[in-house]
């Protein structure tokens, strides 16, 4: 945030965002919140667009900011769902507005920013082939961007929750598979390209 101003609209945008959707909050109610006129709020933000994408942005660096060590997939996103439970309204309300894309887009930047982290966390050491790092990362950030949509669109419930859980215990052992595969095909290649 670059100014206490920038932080008290926000603050007053968010305030109003837990008590009621997007499409019921307007500058107006923004600027009257938080004691500012029109022109203080557009200095800083050119319109309510601009203000939810700093938002949204803010939303996914908190959960980056408080997320501490990853041990597996499912804590990486399950930090992410217990963020989302504890900002219920704000989240539903953001996500079923016409900002969707805006949530949509900083959930994908989410899913990449989880799924490297744990891949740089879990395997220093892989020695794979280039670009199947890429792949496994590209893979499962749009497989758990997917299942979060999936649970967004189902009203977060936390029987979906139980289930993102289960089916990350069945998974189990999937990258180190895939891993080990690299490796083992890098290896096979490197051998093969030494004897011609």
């Amino acid at each position: 945030m670059s100014s206490r101003t920038e932080q008290a609209i926000v603050d007053s945008f968010l305030k109003l965002l837990d008590e009621r959707p997007i499409n019921k909050i307007s500058v107006r109610d923004i600027v009257e919140d938080c004691g500012i006129n029109r022109n203080t709020f557009y200095y800083h933000f050119a319109d309510i667009h601009a203000l939810v994408d700093e938002v949204v942005r803010s939303f996914f660096g908190q959960i980056i900011t408080n997320y501490a060590g990853v041990s597996s997939l499912y804590e990486c996103f399950d930090a992410a769902m217990q963020y989302i439970c504890a900002h219920r309204r704000r989240a539903l309300h953001l996500y079923n507005s016409r900002n969707r894309e805006i949530f949509e887009r900083h959930l994908m930047e989410y899913a990449h920013f989880a799924v490297t982290t744990y891949m740089d966390a879990a395997f220093p050491r892989a020695d794979i082939l280039e670009g199947d790092r890429a792949i496994i990362i590209n893979t499962y950030a749009c497989e758990c961007y997917g299942l979060m949509i999936d649970w967004l669109n189902h009203g977060l419930t936390e029987e979906w929750r139980a289930s993102f859980r289960r089916l990350c215990e069945l998974r189990t052992g999937t990258v180190e598979r895939m891993i080990r595969r690299s490796e083992e095909d890098k290896r096979r290649r490197g051998e093969a390209g030494g004897k011609l």
